[in-house]
């Protein structure tokens, strides 16, 4: 979980998307990558969730606007069979976001996530160790899996709410062990970033920012 991927391209996989093909086939055009703390202060599991709060107020209030956004996108697409890069670079600037804040309430990074609202990827070490590269789509969108993506996604997010469910005994069970050592066990901390590697993948299909089916894989 170590290379950095260049930050997005504007129109799909390509030099600036996603890095080379792994196990599952060619790269998603999503990836999540979040460096590991050599060590992480015994308190912090104790406060982050408190911490965390301004971020968690800012975030639902960007889930309206990109929500608001997603209905827009819908539209344009079916209409068009475009997407224009503003409305891509605010759903990514949510995507990103999310999954900054999620790091930090999970405890797994020290950095406290930056208020920052670009649209476009920050560069490496101006991320909080939480790097998000998103390859999106604006032309030659297709038209009936955007019609249907809210169906679509539904089997994602069944599987997502169970998986949800085990996270939060991971969570539990990495409160624990981090108050008393300051490490995340490698296992844990693997399901945990791959449920988020996973969502990320979800909600860049649900946001209409690719056509690609986004794999069930936790990797």
């Amino acid at each position: 979980m170590d290379p950095v991927i260049p930050p997005d391209g504007p129109s799909g996989p390509g030099p600036s998307g996603p890095g080379p093909s792994g196990p599952l086939g060619p790269a998603y055009p999503a990836t999540l990558d979040i460096e590991r703390a050599d060590h992480v202060a015994n308190w912090r599991p104790l406060v982050h969730w408190l911490l965390v709060i301004p971020h968690e107020i800012v975030l639902y209030v960007l889930g309206i606007v990109s929500g608001v956004v997603a209905i827009v996108s819908w539209f344009i697409i079916l209409f068009t069979g475009k997407l224009p890069e503003g409305l891509i670079g605010l759903q990514s600037l949510y995507i990103r976001y999310s999954n900054r804040v999620a790091a930090y309430a999970f405890f797994m990074r020290e950095e406290y996530p930056p208020f920052t609202f670009e649209t476009v990827a920050p560069d490496p070490g101006d991320d909080a160790g939480v790097r998000t590269d998103l390859a999106p789509e604006t032309e030659g969108r297709n038209r009936l899996t955007t019609a249907f993506r809210f169906i679509l996604v539904i089997p994602h997010y069944i599987v997502l709410a169970v998986l949800g469910i085990a996270l939060l005994f991971v969570l539990i069970a990495a409160f624990f062990v981090v108050l008393f050592t300051g490490n995340w066990p490698e296992g844990l901390r693997r399901f945990a970033v791959g449920y988020l590697r996973w969502s990320t993948r979800v909600a860049t299909y649900h946001l209409l920012l690719v056509d690609e089916y986004p794999p069930f894989s936790l990797e």
